[in-house]
């Protein structure tokens, strides 16, 4: 399964930053375009896949005249393949144990842990 969405490119204090319009809460940065963009598509492939394993369905994309962007942005398409994840993307539950200040502090802010666990084995894995 092959997406394409658009994302904004922002340049702020010599460092990029990118969201997707059309997907809240998607969002990356990188100190270069070129590392922002291959962030961007990371970024892309974790939150679809996420909400695919939620059972919720993919957003429309916008169409990439609609979006406007500010002097110091871009719009660029993203393009991601979640099928070699698909046929793996069955949910596995894990338990886990972390510090109270930190679940705390994670719950105020409204971070999703269990997005946050992919995207930090997914850093780690790509590491390797």
């Amino acid at each position: 399964m092959k997406i394409i969405y658009p994302a904004v490119f922002h340049y702020e204090n010599n460092a990029y930053w990118v969201e997707f319009p059309d997907l809240d809460g998607c969002f990356s940065d990188g100190e270069t375009r070129t590392e922002t963009f291959l962030n961007a598509k990371e970024a892309l492939e974790l939150q679809t896949l996420y909400l695919l394993e939620n059972g919720e369905k993919l957003p429309k994309a916008s169409e990439i005249e609609d979006i406007k962007p500010d002097k110091n942005s871009f719009v660029s398409l993203v393009d991601a393949d979640l099928s070699p994840y698909l046929n793996k993307a069955k949910a596995v539950k894990k338990t886990l144990t972390i510090p109270r200040w930190l679940n705390d502090a994670a719950t105020q802010k409204g971070i999703n842990f269990s997005q946050t666990l992919q995207e930090a084995l997914m850093q780690k894995i790509n590491a390797d």
